[in-house]
């Protein structure tokens, strides 16, 4: 068993005070205790955000759709050819299907085949070797000289 020391033992009657931890910042911008503050007197604190309820766009570098669209620009992206657009558009008619139907079968969402018959999307190889496998006609030709399998 532990031994107690001989020792004279004393009491230690110091008052111990507990304080309340102050409130955290992100709970005094609450509207519940902004109002509160306001009621009681309280001061409270306002900052007008920079350009804040306002749609305008900071000046910066401004490039044009249309520069990038005519392919001028560097980072011009490969869109689908009027060709591949149109093959896929027909062969879809031709199996009397509708875009959603197609989607369905290829498993991609409805959008995916329309932005292809509309030749806003960037081509896919994985996708357009789907739309193959369902429609019946060669999609992918020829990429940068080599033939696609």
């Amino acid at each position: 068993m532990p031994t107690r020391s001989t020792g004279t033992i004393t009491q230690d009657w110091e008052p111990v005070v507990l304080h309340k931890s102050k409130p955290k910042a992100q709970d005094l911008r609450k509207p519940k205790a902004v109002n509160q503050a306001l009621r009681s007197g309280g001061e409270v604190q306002t900052i007008k955000k920079f350009d804040a309820g306002s749609n305008k766009k900071t000046a910066g570098p401004v490039v044009y759709a249309r520069k990038l669209d005519e392919g001028t620009e560097p980072g011009c992206l490969d869109r689908v050819s009027t060709d591949v657009r149109q093959a896929i558009q027909k062969a879809r008619l031709d199996k009397k299907m509708s875009q959603a139907e197609l989607a369905k079968q290829i498993n991609e969402r409805p959008q995916v085949v329309q932005e292809y018959e509309n030749g806003k999307a960037v081509p896919n190889q994985a996708v357009l070797a789907k739309m193959e496998r369902v429609l019946g006609v060669k999609l992918r030709v020829k990429l940068r000289g080599k033939i696609v399998k």
